[in-house]
């Protein structure tokens, strides 16, 4: 039975390596999910890949059906996510094509369908999220990054904003008064709601450009492009290696 999916954020709209098996295209109680769940193999382990904002890419942060997406992959009996996306960075660290493994965030985000819980048919519940990323799949994540000898930050705050557009210099200035060391715009709610149906949850950010006024001058779309495509190979290196632990 396949227990691993892996949610892919911009610039990972599909695995190259993986071997499909099928396309799975489910209904759930909160809509329709953003694409097809794929199940296959990578590296000969079964696992289920979503591509978060559709592929191709057409659904913007604040439009993603978190509830579904989520919903579904519970459905298909999956315990254990790896979640990657593209991020900003903040610090000094986050250069663009860097790698972190965030262990905390700070949810900016507003509007968005949070909860499986604000149905009558649930009693009110408030979940524990002092761990908000699963400790031995973040362990497990620093592990394969040193067997595949990558650098990665082990450690990292995620600064979940709404989009979708960028953040301003205010903002991002705030932002690290706040101690974020990361600026993006899915982590939330889907961290949360995983935990909420008991699914265990990490994530790879991966840095495309420099936040807002980070540097002097404006983010391109051609600056992200060129540093996601570098991020995104380490990122496929990092996956594999975390299957074969």
């Amino acid at each position: 039975m396949t227990t691993l999916a892996i949610i892919g954020g911009t610039g990972l709209t599909q695995l190259s390596d993986l071997k499909i098996i099928k396309r799975e295209r489910l209904d759930t109680p909160y809509g329709a999910p953003s694409a097809d769940f794929i199940t296959g193999e990578l590296n000969g382990k079964s696992v289920v890949f979503l591509a978060r904002h559709g592929n191709p890419h057409t659904i913007a942060p604040h439009k993603i059906n978190y509830r579904a997406n989520i919903w579904g992959l519970k459905q298909l009996g999956i315990t254990e996510i790896v979640a990657v996306a593209a991020v900003g960075g903040i610090t000094e660290a986050m250069k663009p094509a860097h790698i972190a493994i965030p262990d905390q965030l700070i949810d900016y985000s507003h509007g968005r369908k949070h909860t499986f819980f604000d149905d009558e048919n649930y009693p009110v519940t408030h979940i524990d999220f002092t761990y908000p990323y699963n400790r031995r799949l973040r362990e497990l994540l620093i592990t394969a990054a040193a067997n595949a000898n990558i650098a990665i930050t082990p450690e990292s705050t995620y600064g979940c904003t709404q989009g979708p557009r960028l953040e301003t210099p205010a903002e991002i200035k705030r932002m690290a008064q706040d101690g974020c060391d990361l600026v993006g715009m899915t982590a939330m709610p889907e961290a949360a709601l995983a935990k909420e149906l008991d699914i265990e949850y990490a994530a790879i950010s991966v840095v495309a450009n420099w936040a807002a006024g980070v540097t002097e001058g404006e983010i391109t779309m051609a600056e992200i492009e060129h540093n996601l495509h570098s991020g995104m190979a380490n990122t496929a290196l990092l996956l594999k290696a975390f299957i074969a632990l």
